[in-house]
């Protein structure tokens, strides 16, 4: 009797675990040789990965809402070099300023619009949910872990500060910009958080840095539908 109950769990659980398991592929930025996971969530192929195209970076202490620039966490300099051996870049790529996230995705590809994100969340069942879905299960502080459900393996890359900075939040926050302009100073990002399963939609200075993720564009049509939204 004990090794039919065991069995019938090991059965339903690897069955559960199916029904999640999404498509996964892999994708190479021409402009760098950077390799990528991409999952599909939904209807939306995703990259797995924060972006690392680093074209240039500056330190913490530069800032502009309409220049491009790009930080490596805990990186203080401009050799573009250097930033990339630090630990930071290959875990958790580029924190970019929102003119430069709108810019930085290759090719094929471009930075999710607010209701692609919003399209995300309901997917995974809403934003009191999403987020804990979205993160990934180690690299949090403090059991801030999540399932990683869908793949899409959220990092708690921190952001740059744009009032004091310098750099935060590493191993507790997920920042992602969108797409969306909210006012000619601010933009729309998503967050999360270590001690939350929610998803949190929220407007942002543009010369804070955040984690920028992918989406991409299946046609001309999806792209011209989603891309002001």
């Amino acid at each position: 009797m004990k090794k039919y109950i065991i069995t019938m769990i090991f059965v339903a659980s690897f069955m559960t675990q199916k029904t999640h398991a999404q498509e996964t592929g892999t994708f190479t930025d021409s402009r760098d040789g950077q390799v990528y996971k991409t999952v599909q969530i939904g209807s939306q192929v995703w990259m797995a990965e924060n972006l690392a195209y680093l074209p240039s970076v500056s330190p913490p202490s530069s800032g502009s809402k309409t220049v491009i620039h790009n930080y490596v966490y805990d990186y203080d300099g401009s050799s573009v070099k250097a930033a990339k051996t630090n630990m930071n870049y290959s875990t958790y790529g580029v924190l970019y300023n929102w003119t430069s996230a709108l810019k930085a995705c290759p090719d094929g590809w471009h930075l999710p619009s607010h209701s692609e994100w919003t399209k995300l969340a309901d997917y995974l069942g809403g934003l009191s949910v999403a987020g804990g879905k979205l993160k990934t299960i180690s690299g949090w502080k403090e059991g801030g872990n999540g399932t990683d459900y869908c793949g899409f393996s959220g990092l708690p890359g921190g952001h740059r500060d744009s009032f004091g900075n310098n750099f935060e939040s590493i191993r507790s926050h997920g920042h992602w910009w969108s797409a969306t302009e909210y006012t000619s100073t601010l933009a729309r990002g998503w967050n999360v958080y270590y001690d939350s399963s929610k998803f949190y939609h929220i407007t942002h200075f543009k010369n804070y840095g955040f984690s920028v993720r992918c989406v991409k564009i299946i046609n001309e049509l999806h792209y011209k539908l989603f891309k002001d939204r």
